[in-house]
């Protein structure tokens, strides 16, 4: 089974803090800037590259990791009919 059908599948596992902490840092972004680019807040950031807040467990949701692929394919926005290029 490839790699791309499991992600599309749901079979994959997932992202956890560690390989969204590799994710950012490879790209040389900022945790500020991850947050702007995702629409979240610097500190969700920092929770999920943590995995927890307040001693409990944080996932990265499924929006987030698809937002993620999407901004290594070059997407910055979506309006439902065309991509923006990055």
């Amino acid at each position: 089974m490839t790699g791309t059908f499991r992600r599309l599948s749901g079979e994959q596992a997932g992202m956890n803090g560690k390989k969204f902490r590799k994710w950012r840092k490879e790209r040389k972004l900022s945790q500020k800037k991850v947050a702007e680019m995702l629409g979240l807040k610097p500190r969700m950031i920092q929770y999920y590259e943590k995995g927890e807040r307040d001693g409990k467990s944080v996932q990265i949701p499924k929006s987030v990791r698809l937002a993620c692929y999407a901004i290594d394919a070059g997407v910055a926005d979506y309006d439902g009919e065309d991509a923006k290029k990055a």
